[in-house]
């Protein structure tokens, strides 16, 4: 790849891994730091691809909720009730681990269905994330 082309995919696995698809973005971040990128902008191109991956679902929980009985739709109705009920009961502040396999991404989702202010949902669920990527790039950081 051409030089800074790594973080552009960086971003473009990171911001897949966090909608609906069944992908992971952590082995891209290692490869990348085991060959030598600088640890700090992977972070920030890992969160916030991360990150507007999730303002995706976020959308698609505002706009789409009215399609949740259609086939295509990316989560099933107990899942969805599951999450909606947790969201509930936790609060805004669950947002932050959005970045958790199987309930983060529902999660992200029920934001949307709950109209949780964009802003405040892009700041929890950022920080989130980027407390999740920092657990593989502080090694290689310091």
């Amino acid at each position: 790849m051409g030089e800074g082309m790594e973080y552009t995919f960086l971003w473009l696995h990171s911001f897949g891994a966090a909608t609906l698809l069944p992908i992971g973005s952590e082995p891209t971040l290692l490869i990348l730091l085991q060959e030598g990128y600088n640890p700090l902008l992977l972070l920030l191109f890992a969160t916030t691809g991360n990150t507007a991956g999730a303002v995706v679902n976020w959308f698609m929980g505002r706009y789409l909720l009215r399609f949740k009985e259609a086939s295509w739709f990316p989560i099933n109705n107990d899942t969805l009730i599951k999450v909606q009920k947790q969201f509930s009961h936790r609060g805004v502040w669950v947002l932050l681990f959005a970045w958790l396999p199987v309930v983060g991404d529902p999660l992200t989702l029920v934001a949307g269905i709950l109209r949780v202010n964009l802003i405040t949902f892009v700041l929890l669920v950022g920080a989130g994330k980027c407390m999740r990527y920092m657990i593989f790039v502080l090694p290689y950081w310091l």
